[in-house]
């Protein structure tokens, strides 16, 4: 008698990734680079090419079919993003290139004209560079100060530092929710509450956690978030900014020209109402409303059941890895049902560079990432210069993670014999 067995999500939606089913070096290709970027589905792909195929146009104000057709498809994915992390308004989603245009918009639109000299901004030290670097533009144009919250000795973060370092002082939160290299999710809920205590505003980098778990901005509370579509099934080129109405119709536009104005003088303009008065500029159109696709395709599946699904797998990747005595792995441990982080793993190897160790899993068809991950505080934190990571997603396999390790044990064999 045959007995049944359940699909996973995985062999569910394999077959709408394209790019996954080919060779790598003779061997089927393991995408385990996921946290840089996503692969893209279908619909999401058919989407783009059906915007350029049977609506290109630009949007707004023309009156033309094909511009109502791309100004209603463009505007419907705003809807989607809006509704996908449940914001109170269509009008507190802003369209940027990606995440980092959507932190340089805050630094530029809102510090840059709130903060004096003294004032403070709270980031961590595990902060990808793109929630770092902004700041410290506006701390030098501005004189405030930047403090950082470590990490526990389980490499979290340290949320009873992070209470101890805000004060009335503080102005500015800037946390990322999930760590692209740790793994560790922060308690984004309470830190947002913790901030407005003081008084402070809460920006939040969702990159890491809006395209593998439920996201709620009014759950919570934060003042902004931002994302980038590429890590979340779309295209590359699209991302947003969430920010509450209220704060967004108070910031000055960030850039000048067209899309963002009202009525424009020689002499003077006014500006768009929200969230137009933000997107100066011919927009990523076909990016966009593939976006719009992303979210869909995302939802379909259901963002509780991807979450569930990437728990299963980071609990067998870690029971997997470790017997490995020579590796060193970051971030909190997950719990034996993969609670607690995110599906990644980073990791050194004694005695093998992390960039050695890349190119030589991709000859065995594992794409993995090496390098600082843009986190150099962090892994300076760490006392590395780099790592690897293995990074995971809803349409990664067991058998995958099976191939990863026996490929990452014959490799460091190979470079242990050479050693001796």
């Amino acid at each position: 008698m045959t007995i049944a067995t359940t699909p996973t999500l995985a062999t569910q939606v394999r077959a709408d990734f394209p790019i996954l089913n080919q060779d790598i070096n003779g061997q089927s290709l393991i995408y385990f680079d996921n946290a840089a970027t996503s692969q893209k589905p279908l619909s999401v792909i058919n989407a783009l090419e059906d915007y350029y195929q049977q609506v290109n146009s630009n949007v707004h104000r023309g009156a033309h079919s094909l511009s109502t057709k791309a100004t209603e498809k463009f505007e419907g994915a705003r809807d989607k993003v809006a509704q996908f992390i449940n914001a109170t308004s269509r009008n507190e989603i802003v369209f940027t290139r990606n995440a980092t245009e959507a932190v340089n918009l805050v630094a530029y639109s809102w510090a840059i004209n709130h903060l004096k000299p003294g004032d403070e901004i709270l980031t961590s030290v595990m902060e990808h560079h793109s929630n770092l670097v902004p700041w410290q533009m506006v701390a030098q144009k501005t004189g405030a100060i930047i403090k950082h919250v470590g990490l526990t000795a389980e490499q979290t973060l340290d949320l009873e530092q992070y209470k101890s370092l805000l004060s009335e002082k503080t102005k500015l939160v800037a946390l990322v929710h999930v760590s692209n290299t740790l793994g560790c999710i922060n308690p984004v809920a309470e830190i947002t509450k913790l901030a407005h205590e003081k008084g402070a505003k809460v920006l939040i980098d969702a990159c890491q956690s809006v395209p593998h778990l439920p996201v709620d901005v009014q759950a919570i509370n934060c003042d902004w978030l931002v994302a980038s579509g590429h890590k979340m099934c779309a295209p590359t080129g699209i991302g947003f900014l969430y920010g509450k109405e209220d704060l967004l119709e108070a910031m000055p536009p960030f850039l000048g020209g067209g899309e963002m104005i009202g009525e424009v003088s020689l002499d003077s303009f006014t500006y768009a109402e929200l969230p137009h008065k933000f997107e100066a500029g011919t927009p990523a159109i076909g990016e966009a409303i593939a976006l719009g696709a992303a979210v869909d395709y995302l939802s379909n599946i259901g963002m509780a059941k991807i979450h569930a699904y990437e728990e299963e797998l980071t609990a067998y990747l870690f029971q997997q890895l470790e017997p490995f005595e020579n590796l060193n792995l970051y971030g909190p441990k997950p719990t034996s049902d993969g609670k607690g982080r995110a599906a990644l793993a980073t990791f050194n190897v004694e005695n093998l560079h992390a960039n050695d160790l890349a190119p030589l899993l991709d000859y065995e068809g594992v794409a993995i990432r090496s390098g600082h991950h843009c986190t150099q505080p962090l892994h300076t934190v760490l006392g590395v210069a780099g790592s690897a990571r293995a990074s995971l997603y809803f349409y990664n396999t067991r058998e995958e993670i099976d191939r990863f390790v026996i490929a990452l044990k014959s490799t460091i064999e190979f470079f242990q014999e050479m050693l001796e």
